[in-house]
């Protein structure tokens, strides 16, 4: 090979680096350009949802919450009232309505209406929205959060434990949402928030009528949320862990009742494990105020939801490990309320921070009368 040669290959090698180069710089411009516009993108998109979540400004909005006399129901309408929003409450016992809407007025200046009414009668539920309706002219936002909770192993409950649950809280959310939702459809607005719970996610030992009838409601949420969204109404299921509302005080516990409520009602009163009703309560108003698909509270329940969702055969293994640990069966089927089940040891100031709970969030009352529906008018097994 000459030196012709040579300097002919030298050449045509330093000219194709060149164009590999111009390549180089040109795919790599791209790829830059490519990566600033999907950050841009994403940064505009940040921001605009951000927008979107604080433009849903609760201020003139009339705010329907059902359990709202006590608990987390309680302050919830504190939150919105706050906000500036027109509250609307119902509950079961009228002399608790009272003492919430006056509380609720001293804190805010918002209007705050009551109704008694037990949410698994229909006919209750549609006078109840009738009347926030012809009081305020609209609804804006509906919270189902009525509840009931029996606490006890499987061979303690009966059949009028699972059908109470299921309708306070799965007819207690159906009721209501399909009473309101006409009154939004026809304004293309609205919001609805269903307070579920992680138990409507992974059913727990001892709660078993409770679990099936939350993942009733949250089933019925998830589904409702996609055939709404046509009429710009926003659906958001809330899956709440524990949270320290003092409403344990007025559960209901079976068998073992003071062992149960023992251990229930440390679970509800542990700061770390629990969380308090008005962050819990300030959470998920921020989530209905940016039409969030679900909320799960409590870094302990979010693990949990992911635990179960990634291996529930697991799961399940792990939680029936747990039920050997539990109070066991004594054939008692009767059941007592919380404060009727305490100890010296839940009397403690093991347990202040569930006291302080309980009297901020209206739990030390009188307890309303049992549901007046078909459940206790007959023989239960």
């Amino acid at each position: 090979m000459n030196w012709r040669e040579n300097s002919r290959r030298l050449k045509k090698r330093a000219h194709q680096a060149k164009q590999v180069a111009k390549a180089g710089v040109i795919v790599g411009g791209i790829g830059t350009g490519l990566a600033l516009g999907l950050g841009a993108a994403s940064v505009g998109l940040f921001l605009r949802k951000r927008a979107q979540r604080y433009r849903y400004d609760l201020a003139g909005k009339v705010v329907v919450i059902t359990g709202g006399s006590r608990g987390l129901g309680f302050a919830l309408a504190q939150e919105c009232a706050g906000q500036g929003a027109s509250v609307a409450i119902c509950a079961r016992d009228e002399q608790e309505l009272r003492r919430a809407k006056q509380t609720i007025e001293a804190g805010a200046e918002a209007e705050v209406f009551t109704h008694v009414c037990n949410v698994s009668s229909d006919d209750e539920v549609r006078q109840f929205i009738s009347s926030v309706v012809a009081r305020f002219g609209q609804i804006d936002v509906l919270i189902n959060n009525a509840g009931i909770i029996s606490v006890g192993p499987v061979e303690s409950q009966t059949l009028a434990d699972f059908e109470e649950a299921m309708d306070v809280m799965y007819w207690g959310v159906v009721y209501p949402t399909l009473a309101a939702l006409p009154h939004m459809q026809s304004r293309q607005e609205g919001r609805i928030a269903n307070i579920a719970s992680i138990g409507g996610k992974m059913s727990v030992p001892h709660l078993l009528p409770y679990s099936a009838a939350k993942f009733a409601a949250v089933g019925f949420s998830e589904g409702l949320r996609a055939e709404l969204a046509k009429d710009g109404v926003k659906v958001t299921t809330v899956c709440p862990g524990l949270m320290r509302t003092g409403s344990h005080l007025n559960a209901y516990f079976k068998g073992k009742h003071r062992q149960e409520f023992t251990w229930f009602s440390f679970g509800a009163s542990t700061p770390l494990v629990s969380i308090d009703a008005r962050r819990a309560a300030r959470k998920i108003i921020d989530a209905i105020r940016g039409g969030d698909a679900e909320l799960v509270i409590t870094p302990q329940a979010k693990l949990a939801a992911l635990a179960h969702g990634i291996a529930p055969g697991a799961i399940a293994n792990v939680l029936g490990v747990a039920n050997r640990l539990m109070p066991k069966a004594n054939g008692d089927k009767d059941r007592y309320l919380g404060r009727d089940s305490q100890t010296a040891l839940t009397r403690s100031f093991l347990q202040t921070a569930g006291h302080k709970a309980a009297d901020e969030y209206h739990q030390h009352r009188e307890e309303p009368p049992l549901l007046q529906n078909h459940l206790f008018n007959r023989e239960t097994a």
